[in-house]
């Protein structure tokens, strides 16, 4: 019965995660129309986009699949922390590489 519960929140937890990435990206969208400090591409936005709802995808995968509570914060720290370091790559590039921003 639990299962099936599950089954049935998943569209629901599917359009909650995708609402909140939206919300997120909405951010930069309204900056930039009050300043020129932000000027984000649309190649920009989709980057951010696949970035944040893989990253959505991937911690609900591991609240669903793991079931020790300390497994599930570290791993789910772990997927939080690459995030915050590809993004920061990609803003300022602090390691060098070839995609790196500025």
């Amino acid at each position: 019965m639990n299962t099936l519960k599950a089954k049935r929140n998943t569209p629901q937890r599917l359009l909650i995660l995708i609402s909140i990435a939206l919300l997120l990206l909405s951010v930069p969208l309204i900056a930039m129309q009050f300043t020129d400090e932000v000027n984000w591409s649309t190649f920009d936005f989709i980057v951010a986009g696949i970035l944040l709802v893989g990253t959505g995808l991937a911690v609900e995968f591991v609240l669903r699949t793991i079931r020790s509570t300390q497994k599930r914060i570290l791993l789910c720290g772990c997927i939080l922390f690459v995030l915050f370091l590809i993004w920061a790559e990609l803003a300022v590039g602090i390691f060098g590489t070839p995609w790196a921003g500025n």
